[in-house]
C-alpha cells in the first residue's frame, strides 16, 4: 500500500459497523479492519455488536441517567445475544432491550420517526488511545448511531462512508425495491414493512431530517457499484459531498479459489455423481431483499430437463426441511462462517445461481467467481456489473453480452425464474462452455476483486484524503 510523506508514524483509522463479524457490510468493514493491521497500520473498530473479543475493538455503549437500569438492559440484552441465529425472533427481542435504555424511542417508534437518540455513538472518539486520523463509517442503521452526530464528527476529522445498501437517502427502508420516492421527498410510503420497519408513515419527515443532517456535515462517500453511486448523485447526500469514489468489493483470493471438485464435495459429504445448484444467503428463504422463489423456480425447470442425473440445489443459509420434487433435492444448510467450509460449497457446485429483489455488489457472486463457479443471476442493482454475460445465451436480456472467450456467466432478466432454468440448463447442456466460463472467472476475480486490491485502494483514497485536510 502507498506511504505518503505527510505521516512518519502508522495511519490511525476507526472503523464504525454495526457488528464486529456479520454478513455483508459488517464482513467487509472486518476485512479492512484486519487489512490495514496488516498493512502495520493503527485500526481500531467501534461496534453495535461486539460479538469478537479483541483489542482493538470497542462496544459503543447505549447509555442511561440510572446505571442499575443500564447494567440491568445490557446483561438481559447479552442474555439474548446467546440465542441469536439460533431462536427466531430473538434478535428483535434483544434490540427492543437496548432500545429501552434511549429516551425517547417508543415516541419516535410510535409516529413512524427514525430514532438517533444513542449518545454513546457521540463519544466514539474517546473509545481510542489515540484521536483517529480518519473515521470510516459502514452501515448506520441498526438502532445504535446518532446520525445527527455526523456534522460535528467530520468537522473534527475526515470520515468515509461506505454505503452498502440505499437506507442513507431513504426516508427509512434500506432498499426502495424500484420505488423513487426517495428522489422527491419520500411521503406516502407504499412499503413501510421494508426493513427498517416503521409503525407508521413518517418517511417524508425522516427524509428531511437526514438532508438536514449531510448539508451540515462533510463526507467523503464510496459504493462498492457505479450501480449505487448514480443513487447518490441524485439523493439527498450531494450537498454533504466532500468527495466521492467506486470501490468495488474483494474477497481473500487465498481462501476462495479453484479446488478439486471432488474432493470438495466428500468434504460436505455431498454426492458425486449429482448435479449441484448453489444459492448462498442469510435467511434464504425469508429474507425480503433475496429471491429465492426465482432460484427455486430455475431448479425446477431444469430439474424437468435433466433426467439421467439427479439435481440438488443447496440454499446455503437457509433453513428447515428439505424438500423433494421427483429426483430433485432441495437442501438447507444453516449459515456457515467458517470461511474454508463457504468455499468449499462453490468449489462443490456445478453452478451458482443468484437471485435478488434488491442488491447492491453481492460477496456471494464474487466468491463463486473466484472459486470458478459460473453465475447465473438475475439482473437486479450492480450484478450485471459483476458479471461478463455470454452471448446468444437464453434468457432474454437485454444488457451488453460477450463471447465466450471473455464471459464468466449469464445474467437474466429480474423475477423471471424461466429464463434463469433455461441459462442454467445450456450451461449444463454444454460442458465445453462451462469449463471456458470457470476459467475466465477464476482470472477476472484475481484482476479486479482481490481482496488486497480493495484494500490497497481504500488505504490510498485515505492518503487523498488526508491531503486534503
Amino acid at each position: 500500500m502507498t506511504k505518503d510523506t505527510k505521516y512518519d508514524r502508522p495511519l490511525r483509522i476507526l472503523q464504525v459497523s454495526g457488528a464486529a463479524m456479520g454478513g455483508g457490510a459488517e464482513k467487509m468493514a472486518w476485512a479492512i479492519f484486519e487489512g490495514l493491521h496488516r498493512d502495520g497500520q493503527t485500526s481500531w473498530m467501534a461496534v453495535n455488536n461486539r460479538n469478537v473479543e479483541h483489542p482493538e475493538i470497542f462496544a459503543i455503549r447505549r447509555k442511561h441517567k440510572s446505571r442499575i437500569w443500564d447494567w440491568l438492559i445490557q446483561y438481559f440484552a447479552s442474555v439474548a445475544q446467546r440465542y441469536v441465529g439460533r431462536v427466531k425472533g430473538v434478535g428483535r427481542i434483544k434490540n427492543t432491550f437496548l432500545n429501552m435504555s434511549s429516551p425517547g424511542f417508543f415516541w419516535s417508534w410510535w409516529h413512524g420517526r427514525e430514532y438517533f437518540g444513542y449518545p454513546g455513538s457521540r463519544n466514539i472518539l474517546d473509545l481510542t488511545p489515540e484521536l483517529p486520523d480518519l473515521v470510516h463509517c459502514h452501515n448506520l442503521h441498526g438502532n445504535y448511531f446518532d446520525l445527527s452526530f455526523l456534522a460535528k464528527l467530520s468537522q473534527r476529522v475526515p470520515v468515509v462512508m461506505s454505503l452498502h445498501d440505499e437506507w442513507t437517502m431513504t426516508g427509512h427502508c434500506a432498499y426502495t425495491l424500484g420505488c423513487e420516492r426517495w428522489k422527491i421527498g419520500c411521503g406516502s410510503c407504499p412499503g413501510l414493512d421494508i426493513i427498517p420497519r416503521i409503525r407508521k408513515d413518517a418517511s417524508a419527515e425522516n427524509w428531511q431530517v437526514k438532508k438536514g443532517i449531510y448539508e451540515k456535515s462533510r463526507l467523503y462517500v464510496s459504493t462498492p457499484s457505479q450501480w449505487l453511486m448514480d443513487e447518490v448523485q441524485q439523493s439527498i447526500l450531494v450537498p454533504g459531498l466532500a468527495g466521492s469514489k467506486v470501490i468495488n468489493n474483494g474477497v481473500d483470493q487465498d481462501v476462495f479459489k479453484p479446488s478439486d471438485r471432488a474432493a470438495a464435495r466428500a468434504k460436505l459429504g455431498l454426492p458425486q455423481d449429482a448435479l449441484i445448484l448453489l444459492f448462498t444467503a442469510n435467511h434464504a428463504r425469508r429474507n425480503m431483499f433475496k429471491d429465492y422463489d426465482t432460484v427455486r423456480g430455475a431448479a425446477v425447470h431444469l430439474a424437468k430437463h435433466v433426467k439421467d442425473q439427479k439435481l440438488l440445489l443447496i440454499a446455503l443459509g437457509g433453513d428447515g426441511k428439505p424438500e423433494f420434487i421427483g429426483d430433485a433435492e432441495f437442501r438447507f444448510v444453516p449459515y456457515e462462517k467458517e470461511q474454508d467450509m463457504v468455499a468449499a460449497y462453490y468449489q462443490a457446485a456445478d453452478l451458482y445461481l443468484h437471485a435478488a429483489n434488491a442488491e447492491n455488489f453481492p460477496t456471494t457472486i464474487l466468491e463463486a467467481l473466484s472459486c470458478g463457479t459460473p453465475v447465473v443471476a438475475t439482473d437486479i442493482g450492480g450484478i450485471s456489473e459483476q458479471i461478463e454475460s455470454l452471448e446468444k445465451a437464453p434468457g432474454g436480456w437485454q444488457g451488453e453480452t460477450v463471447p465466450v472467450s471473455d464471459a464468466t456467466g449469464i445474467v437474466v432478466p429480474d423475477h423471471d425464474s424461466a429464463a434463469m432454468g433455461k441459462a442454467a440448463k445450456h450451461l449444463i447442456d454444454h460442458p465445453e462452455i462451462r469449463s471456458v466460463l470457470s476459467e475466465n472467472a477464476v482470472n477476472i476475480a484475481k484482476q479486479k476483486y482481490d481482496l488486497s486490491l480493495q484494500l490497497s485502494t481504500i488505504m490510498n483514497w485515505y492518503q487523498e484524503i488526508l491531503l486534503e485536510r
